[in-house]
């Protein structure tokens, strides 16, 4: 089992910033690839930025390329998303999640494990 609990959402002005934090315990964080996925409201969700269990390897959706950035650091068994230049429609819960495949995948329902998620509201 590897339990995830999400932080750093909160309320922001369009064009401003946040930097999200997953903290993972439980099994070893090192060997699961991890994802960011956000869920609006009356939305799917939506792969936001995975990162490989090395983290050699990441993935962004198209619309947050060069805005986000996922990160991880293994000591601290964390991985984060960094947001600039944030906009009102990036405003949802944004969640965590772990996987068993070796690559940063997009792919929802490769995760095994999902945190409960963090709000973020972006205002215009």
């Amino acid at each position: 089992q590897v339990q995830l609990v999400e932080s750093g959402g909160g309320l922001v002005q369009a064009g401003g910033s946040l930097r999200l934090s997953c903290a993972a315990s439980g099994r070893t964080f090192g060997n699961y690839g991890m994802g960011w996925f956000r869920q609006a409201p009356g939305k799917e969700r939506e792969f936001v930025a995975a990162i490989s269990w090395s983290g050699g390897s990441t993935d962004y959706a198209g619309s947050m390329k060069g805005r986000f950035t996922i990160s991880r650091d293994g000591a601290k068994n964390t991985v984060y998303l960094q947001m600039n230049s944030l906009k009102p429609e990036d405003t949802a819960v944004y969640l965590c999640a772990a996987t068993r495949a070796v690559a940063a995948t997009r792919e929802g329902r490769l995760y095994d494990y999902w945190g409960q998620g963090t709000q973020v509201t972006v205002s215009s």
